[in-house]
């Protein structure tokens, strides 16, 4: 609960009055079964109608103003709860989207959907709650079991052996709630995973008619949901019927004692028609503190998912320079003998899928699983570096992704990377862009260890495509300028560079054109051009495509490279891609292969000395 307090306390303010407002309206609530035994048996005895009148005027004020107090707090309290909850959203998003990798891998991609809708969404309802309900319930429970004592000791003594044993009885199961709802919201996360895949890959599962083996997955993941769900609400439910089933059996006891008292003239019949309404607020009360407890059991569980996110530490912070490695070499990016593996946040005994999520399979069922599943099954290159990662696993120690990666780019260079699915090309430019930090060896750009750079810094060099980038839902002019500062004349430079001016221009409301949600209204290879646009539009100092240009001809392919080569010169440039056309006539290239650079030099070079890429050559160029 502590988190939650830290970012309600600065509304404390209006806590405060609307609890007080609260406070009020449940204690004129708690007086009118009061004035209701005065009248029936200290009033109406006198015939008195003017007092009786006035009797009930008092009755019908205190009804108004009950009505009236409690809109008032409750509006208080959503106010409080919406503006509380739209903070800790906010933190939440933005720690989110400034994880490091490994803190991505860490939580996942699922997981921090669901902290995000249905964790945030319990921290809410428990804080308006607790404002209103969280006031009223123990209110009436204890206002009416000390009301009763006042008007009939004897009769309140049979509620008052009751109570503490149900009070104990709530706080021990709700207690026990908590771990429970934990492992309800750890099965939203399998859920969303699933949608979320089976969303991004839709066609895929409807290309190999796989509809039936995603739902009986869904289906696993919903009953594990659904079977945790049930346990914790029978758990929390417990206390509700044995509440009310002993204080209806005490309320049996009142009235029948109660008959025998009135007939022996000890107590007024007022007193007993109040003790069943006392009896009311009382059984409200009670059920009220078991739902407060129950929200506050799913409140405290999702705040601790929430809280582990938005309280994570800063990993790649920048490193102070008089701490960071150095380099003789003059080249603008260096790599000297990086290694680097994945999975350094997660349990030795667990593997990991395509979205950074673990999975309850040993090593040798994630290699079994990972090998071979490539961008034909749906994964990108980064996705299938992490799947081959875990799959290298021997049950201790996981693999190195990467080793031995020790090559270097001279400013306006051109640097091609090749090699098959999962051998660590992307994880070059996760570590390049210091999205990771490298297990060993050091990385340099423009002679600055990459660690040294702030962030936003670092990242503004770079302009990225990668493979399956997104395109917003938004007009094409907003995915090329993604909220920089970019001149209109600048984006269309950057179009025409890319291959794209013609087709944004051929609309007929040009760069205005909406794109809808991942650019499902274009082409294959106008997303990509659009994605090279974005990527082109702010003059980057080092660019990188990621087997960007896959679904482009060709002949648009070698315009693109052309165009790149004469407008952009002064670029570092790096490009990923599986065939060799291009980038055969880059400066540099190198070839991978599980991890481990096999052959670097030029086109030329490696048909030469590389008999892998040589094999890779023939299969494509017939050659």
């Amino acid at each position: 609960m502590k988190f939650i307090l830290s970012y309600a306390k600065k509304y404390r303010v209006m806590i405060a009055i609307g609890m007080l407002i609260k406070l009020s309206a449940a204690l004129a609530e708690l007086l009118l079964p009061y004035v209701l035994e005065h009248l029936i048996d200290d009033v109406a005895p006198l015939q008195e109608v003017k007092r009786i009148l006035l009797w009930g005027a008092v009755m019908l004020l205190l009804v108004v103003y009950v009505r009236q107090a409690n809109v008032k707090a409750n509006r208080t309290a959503v106010g409080v709860a919406k503006k509380t909850i739209y903070e800790i959203r906010r933190d939440l998003f933005w720690k989110s989207v400034n994880l490091s990798g490994g803190q991505l891998d860490e939580f996942g991609l699922p997981s921090l959907n669901s902290r995000m809708t249905s964790d945030s969404y319990n921290v809410q309802s428990f804080i308006q709650s607790s404002q209103t309900m969280g006031i009223r319930a123990p209110i009436l429970l204890f206002g009416g079991i000390t009301i009763t004592l006042i008007m009939d000791a004897g009769l309140a003594s049979i509620l008052c052996i009751m109570a503490p044993i149900l009070i104990t009885a709530v706080v021990f199961v709700s207690l026990k709630g908590i771990p429970l709802y934990e492992k309800v919201q750890k099965s939203v996360d399998d859920i969303v995973r699933i949608m979320r895949e089976n969303i991004t890959g839709i066609r895929v599962v409807k290309a190999l008619s796989k509809e039936d083996y995603e739902m009986r997955r869904f289906e696993d993941a919903n009953r594990e949901m659904a079977n945790r769900d049930v346990k914790a609400g029978i758990v929390m439910a417990l206390p509700g019927p044995v509440m009310t089933f002993m204080l209806n059996i005490g309320l049996t006891i009142v009235v029948v004692v109660g008959a025998y008292r009135v007939n022996d003239g000890v107590t007024q019949p007022g007193v007993i028609l109040a003790f069943l309404t006392y009896f009311n607020m009382i059984l409200m009360g009670v059920n009220g503190v078991n739902r407060i407890f129950m929200m506050m059991s799913k409140a405290n569980a999702s705040a601790n998912r929430i809280a582990a996110v938005v309280n994570s530490e800063d990993e790649l912070v920048p490193v102070p320079a008089e701490k960071a490695a150095v380099t003789e070499r003059e080249e603008y990016i260096v790599f000297e003998n990086v290694a680097f593996s994945y999975g350094r946040h997660l349990e030795p005994d667990k593997g990991m899928d395509e979205n950074g999520e673990e999975q309850g399979q040993s090593g040798a069922d994630a290699g079994a699983s990972g090998k071979g599943f490539d961008k034909a099954a749906g994964r990108t290159s980064e996705e299938a570096d992490r799947a081959a990662a875990m799959a290298r696993f021997d049950g201790q120690e996981r693999q190195k992704c990467l080793e031995g990666i020790d090559f270097a780019v001279k400013k306006g260079g051109s640097l091609g990377i090749i090699g098959a699915t999962g051998c660590g090309k992307t994880t070059i430019i996760n570590l390049l862009m210091r999205f990771y930090d490298a297990d060993e060896g050091h990385i340099f750009i423009d002679g600055k260890d990459v660690r040294t750079y702030d962030k936003d810094e670092l990242h503004r060099l770079f302009g990225v495509v990668f493979q399956n980038d997104v395109i917003f839902a938004d007009s094409l002019k907003e995915n090329i300028s993604f909220g920089r500062d970019v001149e209109t004349e600048e984006m269309r430079k950057a179009a025409g560079d890319a291959m794209a001016r013609e087709f944004i221009e051929s609309y007929e409301d040009t760069y205005d054109h909406k794109a809808v949600v991942r650019g499902a209204n274009l082409s294959g290879g106008q997303r990509q051009r659009v994605l090279i646009a974005r990527a082109l539009a702010a003059a980057p100092r080092i660019l990188v495509l990621d087997d960007s240009s896959s679904a482009l001809d060709y002949k648009t392919d070698a315009a693109l490279r052309k165009a790149i080569r004469e407008h952009h010169s002064d670029t570092t440039t790096i490009i990923i891609a599986q065939r060799i056309s291009s980038i055969m006539a880059l400066d540099d290239i190198i070839m991978l292969d599980e991890g481990k650079i096999i052959g670097h030099g030029t086109h030329e070079e490696l048909l030469q000395n590389c008999p892998m890429y040589q094999e890779i050559y023939r299969t494509q160029m017939g050659a």
